[in-house]
C-alpha cells in the first residue's frame, strides 16, 4: 500500500512534467500517449488498491516527508486512503480516464495538444491529492491546484477574448469561495491546535458543543468555500460560462470531479458540521434552492453544453441536500453515479459538436439520431440516468436514497424541493434529446453530420452508458465506518416513496414528449410574448443573478477604482515623484565633465559656504 498509493498522483504528475518538458517537440500521437497513459496507469493502480481494501478495509495512511515545521506545527506530505478517498479516487483515475481517451478523439487536429494533456494531467495529480490528502494543509494545496487547471483549461482557446473573460470569471468566482476556505482553516488551527483531519475530527466534539457559536462560524467558513468550487447559490454563476472550454474539459472538471469537490469536504469534515446544525440545515437549504432554480434555468437554454451544465448545478444541489439532511453516504452515492451519466451526455455532446462541425446550438441541429446512432443512445441512456427513469438507470436509485434520508430526517419541504426538481429534470432532459436529434435538420452543419469512428470514440461512451445503467448502481461505495451510517425505516415507507418519486419522473417525460413533439406550435406562442416570454428571459439568464452582481458589485468596484485613480493622496504622492524628477534633471545638467565648470562651482560653493558662516557668526 505504502509503496502503490504515491503512484496514483506521481503518474500524473509524470505526465505532466514530460508534456511540459518537451517545449512542443512531441506530436499530437506521442502528447496523446503520455496524457493518457499516465491517467490510465493511475487507474490501473485504483483498481489494485481498491482490490487490497475490500479484502482488508480500513485507513491507510504514508506519510512521504515532514512538509513545514515551525514549532507544534508540522504539516506533512502524507496521503490517507478510507473508503471515501478510495471511492473519489475511483472516479477520478477511472471516469478521468475514460474522458482522457474520448479526447484523443475529439481534440485531433487542434494546435496545442501538449498544452491540453498537460494541463488535464495536472488536473488530475492535484485533484487526487485534495482526496488523498491527510491534512487540510495539503488538501488545500490540491484545491487550490485544480482551480488553476480549471483557469487554464476553460481558457484553453484563449484567441477569443470571451473564453479567456469565461477562465477570468471562473478563477475570481472560485477564489471568493477560496477566502471563506482558508479564513475557516485558520480558524479550526487556532481553536484545535491541529489540521490533520482525523486529530480534528477527534479534537471537535471534546472542545464544542453542539450549536457552539465557534463551529457554527467555523462550519459556515467551511460551507462558503465548498459553495464556490461546487458552483452553488450564491457562487455558481462561473459554471455556464466555464462551458467555453473543450468539451472533454467540461467532462472531466465541470461534472465528474472538480465541482464535487465541496461535496467532498463537507463530507470529509462531516464532524464539524454535525456540530453546527445551523450550518448543515443552511447546506440543505441551499442545495435544494440551487436544483430548483437551476432546472428553471436549463428549460431555456438553446446551447446543449449550457443546459448540461445548469443541469450539473441541479444535480450537486441534489448532493448538497443530502449532506444538509445528514445523508452523507447518500450525496457520496449520488456523487459516483452522477460522475458516470454525466460524464456520458458530456462526451456525446462532445460526439455531436465535432460531428457537426462544431455546431452545438439546438435551433441549428436536429435529426441526427439516424447519422449518429451511438451519440444518440449515450444521451438516451444518460438522460434516463439524469431524469431518475425507475428501475433501469443508476440515477434513480441514488437520487431516490436522498429524497428518502430526507423524509426521514423530517424535511418534507427538502424532499418537496426534490421532487419538484426530479420533475423539472425530466423535462428539460427531454427537450434536449428531441431538439438535438429528432425532427429535421436546421442547418447545413446538420444535414452533413459526420459520425465519430474509432475505438478511442466509441469505448468511453459504451463504458459509461453501461455504468449510467442499473449495473452502475450495483457498485456500492465502502463508507461503512467512514460516514455516520443513514437512518433505515420499514420497506413500505421506502417503497412509497419510489413510487411516487417514479410516477413525477414519468409524468415529468410524458408532459415534455407531448410539449415538444405534438403540442411544439402552441408552445412556440406561448413563450412568444406575455407571461411566457418574460419567464424565458429570466429563465434563460439564469434569473438574473449575473446582471445583479455586474450593478451591485463590478459597477461600483469599477466606479471606486476610478474615483481612486485621482485622489488627494495619489495626487500627492505624483507631485513628490515630479519634484524629485524636476530635482533630477536640474542636477544632471550640472554634470558637464569640464573641468573648468568644475572648479568654478566649487568656488563659488566655497564662497558661499565662508560667507554663510560669516554671517551666521
Amino acid at each position: 500500500m505504502s509503496l502503490f498509493l504515491p503512484l496514483t498522483f506521481l503518474l500524473p504528475l509524470a505526465g505532466t512534467l514530460i508534456l511540459s518538458l518537451s517545449r512542443g517537440r512531441l506530436g499530437e500521437a506521442d502528447s496523446a500517449w503520455v496524457g493518457v497513459s499516465s491517467v490510465g496507469l493511475a487507474a490501473v493502480i485504483t483498481a489494485l488498491l481498491t482490490w487490497t481494501y475490500l479484502v482488508s478495509p480500513g485507513t491507510y495512511e504514508v506519510t512521504l516527508w515532514t512538509w513545514i515545521a515551525v514549532g507544534d506545527f508540522q504539516p506533512t506530505i502524507g496521503l490517507a486512503l478510507d473508503g471515501l478517498s478510495l471511492t473519489m479516487l475511483g472516479i477520478i483515475t477511472g471516469v478521468g480516464f475514460l474522458i482522457h481517451l474520448f479526447a484523443a478523439w475529439y481534440m485531433r487536429g487542434e494546435s496545442g495538444i501538449t498544452r491540453f494533456y498537460a494541463y488535464m494531467n495536472l488536473f488530475v495529480f492535484s485533484m487526487i491529492l485534495l482526496v488523498l490528502g491527510d491534512n487540510l494543509l495539503l488538501l488545500f494545496l490540491g484545491w487550490e491546484g485544480v482551480g488553476l487547471c480549471s483557469y487554464l483549461l476553460i481558457g484553453y482557446y484563449y484567441q477569443t477574448a470571451a473564453n479567456g473573460w469565461a477562465a477570468f470569471k471562473a478563477f475570481i468566482v472560485t477564489r471568493i469561495g477560496d477566502v471563506f476556505l482558508a479564513i475557516g482553516l485558520f480558524l479550526l488551527f487556532r481553536e484545535l491546535g491541529t489540521l490533520d483531519i482525523s486529530e480534528l475530527l477527534e479534537r471537535a466534539p471534546q472542545v464544542w458543543a453542539e450549536g457552539d457559536a465557534t463551529v457554527e462560524l467555523a462550519a459556515l467558513l467551511l460551507l462558503g468555500g465548498a459553495l464556490g468550487k461546487s458552483a452553488q447559490l450564491p457562487l455558481h454563476t462561473w459554471l455556464a460560462d466555464a462551458m467555453a472550454g473543450p468539451t472533454p474539459v467540461s467532462a472531466l472538471i465541470h461534472a465528474a470531479t472538480m465541482v464535487t469537490a465541496g461535496v467532498y469536504l463537507i463530507a470529509r469534515l462531516h464532524g464539524i458540521f454535525l456540530l453546527a446544525p445551523g450550518a448543515l440545515y443552511l447546506t440543505g437549504v441551499i442545495g435544494a434552492l440551487t436544483l430548483l432554480l437551476a432546472g428553471f434555468a436549463a428549460l431555456a437554454q438553446t446551447d446543449i453544453k449550457r443546459v448540461l451544465a445548469y443541469s450539473t448545478m441541479s444535480q450537486i444541489g441534489y448532493m448538497f441536500l443530502a449532506l444538509g439532511v445528514g445523508a452523507f453516504d447518500a450525496a457520496i452515492f449520488h456523487l459516483m453515479t452522477h460522475a458516470f451519466f454525466k460524464a456520458l451526455l458530456f462526451l456525446s455532446a462532445g460526439a455531436v459538436i465535432v460531428s457537426c462541425h462544431h455546431e452545438q446550438d439546438m435551433r441549428r441541429l436536429g435529426g441526427l439520431w439516424r447519422r449518429l446512432p451511438l451519440a444518440y443512445g449515450g444521451f438516451v441512456v444518460g438522460g434516463a440516468a439524469l431524469a431518475a427513469l425507475p428501475l433501469v438507470t443508476a440515477g434513480f436509485y441514488s437520487k431516490d436514497e436522498i429524497l428518502f434520508q430526507a423524509l426521514l430526517a423530517g424535511h418534507g419541504g427538502l424532499m418537496l424541493a426534490g421532487l419538484i426538481g426530479a420533475f423539472l429534470t425530466s423535462i428539460y432532459t427531454v427537450r434536449l434529446i428531441i431538439n438535438t436529434f429528432h425532427g429535421e435538420p436546421k442547418s447545413d452543419n446538420a444535414r452533413h453530420a459526420e459520425p465519430g469512428r474509432g475505438l478511442v470514440h466509441g469505448a468511453p461512451l459504451v463504458v459509461l452508458a453501461i455504468l449510467s445503467t442499473f449495473l452502475g448502481a450495483w457498485i456500492t461505495p465502502p463508507l461503512q465506518g467512514v460516514l455516520p451510517a443513514a437512518e433505515e425505516a420499514g420497506h413500505g415507507g421506502a417503497l412509497a416513496l419510489e413510487i411516487v418519486a417514479a410516477g413525477v419522473a414519468l409524468a415529468g417525460i410524458a408532459l415534455a414528449a407531448w410539449l415538444f413533439l405534438a403540442r411544439r406550435a402552441w408552445l412556440r406562442e406561448r413563450v412568444a410574448q406575455g407571461w411566457g416570454a418574460r419567464l424565458r428571459t429570466l429563465w434563460y439568464a439564469a434569473w438574473g443573478f449575473d446582471a445583479f452582481f455586474d450593478r451591485t458589485l463590478v459597477k461600483p468596484y469599477q466606479g471606486m477604482v476610478k474615483w481612486l485613480r485621482s485622489d488627494l493622496l495619489d495626487r500627492t504622492f505624483a507631485r513628490v515623484a515630479w519634484l524629485a524628477g524636476l530635482l533630477h534633471q536640474g542636477l544632471s545638467r550640472t554634470q558637464t565633465g569640464r573641468l573648468r565648470w568644475y572648479a568654478t562651482t566649487m568656488v563659488v560653493g566655497a564662497t558661499v559656504v565662508v560667507l554663510l558662516l560669516t554671517l551666521g557668526a
